[in-house]
């Protein structure tokens, strides 16, 4: 099992993801992420040999479309419990993925929706943040790690 892993990797993750769950093709993209009281923001944590999260970050209406492409509903109007279930689960998805990737014995939190984005959490920093667009709108998903990780991301 690999101790790294880098950028395309990760890209590749989360294309699979949006493609395999929702039939929706994601590319990367340049747009700069900007701080918003609108977005919701799930997040995964990994302990063990490397300490951090991955965030899943897009608006509400963006999480609204993706809920209905994943459940094959009409996509909800608000956001509700179905929209932060599979908002959660997207980035579970992730995460588990890039676990794969990682060095054995790491443990996957549950995943967790927050409003607004910008999440941080003491003695982690932003390593990279990778924008992605679709037909639903832009995305982002956002790698923290410790200051000092014991392997190189």
């Amino acid at each position: 099992m690999a101790t790294e892993f880098n950028a395309e990797i990760l890209t590749q993750v989360v294309e699979s993801v949006f493609e395999t769950m929702m039939s929706l093709e994601v590319a990367s993209s340049r747009k700069p992420w900007v701080p918003s009281v609108d977005c919701l923001t799930s997040t995964v944590h990994m302990a063990g040999a490397w300490n951090g999260a991955f965030l899943l970050e897009c608006d509400r209406g963006e999480a609204c479309r993706f809920a209905g492409r994943f459940l094959s509903i009409d996509p909800p109007k608000l956001v509700n419990d179905e929209v932060i279930s599979v908002l959660g689960e997207l980035a579970n998805m992730i995460g588990g993925n890039m676990k794969c990737v990682l060095t054995e014995g790491l443990v996957l939190s549950m995943p967790s929706v927050t409003a607004g984005n910008g999440v941080m959490f003491d003695g982690v920093e932003v390593y990279d943040r990778l924008a992605f667009e679709c037909e639903e709108g832009n995305l982002w998903v956002t790698v923290l790690a410790q200051s000092s990780p014991s392997i190189t991301l």
